[in-house]
């Protein structure tokens, strides 16, 4: 996204709010605003999560759910709601490689609680755990929607279908 460059920093903009975002975070939030109405601005919430979620190492404090929550004037439970259902924001720091495995009913026929069992062994963490090292996350998530490459998992943006352990294996050495 090319919003890393610049470090997060205090800033107060026209409402008088104190939002600790660069201007770059600023102007991807604004993209995102300006897809609905002034008056559904709140609408833009899921984009801004993101953006400032990769802008922050991966992860949301509640200091920048709050900051999200006036930067697009709404309640904070409202932020909170939205980023503590969807599981692709975090509430605490995670690992530099996020792995997400499905946990869901067609990966679960097709073995993920083989895969599962595999990456916890191998990384040394379970489900919901960071490594020692700070490499990965394991996540379980509900359904990444891929479920004719079931079983599968995403780390990153990529997804990555019918795996087997030993696919698993080549794609950690690729990512190491």
């Amino acid at each position: 996204m090319g919003i890393k460059s610049e470090p997060m920093r205090r800033l107060v903009p026209a409402e008088g709010k104190e939002v600790l975002f660069t201007s770059e975070i600023r102007a991807e939030i604004d993209r995102w605003v300006a897809k609905y109405p002034p008056e559904w601005k709140q609408s833009a919430v899921m984009g801004a999560l993101s953006i400032v979620q990769d802008a922050n190492g991966g992860w949301l404090s509640q200091k920048l759910l709050d900051d999200v929550a006036a930067y697009l004037d709404m309640p904070p439970i409202g932020v909170y709601e939205v980023a503590s259902f969807y599981s692709m924001y975090e509430l605490k720091p995670v690992g530099h490689h996020k792995i997400c495995v499905c946990t869901n009913v067609s990966c679960m026929l097709n073995g993920c609680d083989r895969i599962v069992e595999h990456l916890e062994g191998k990384l040394g963490a379970h489900l919901g755990e960071t490594t020692p090292d700070g490499r990965f996350t394991l996540k379980e998530v509900e359904c990444l929607g891929a479920c004719g490459g079931a079983p599968m998992m995403q780390i990153g943006k990529q997804y990555y279908e019918n795996l087997t352990p030993e696919i698993v294996d080549s794609i950690l050495e690729g990512l190491e």
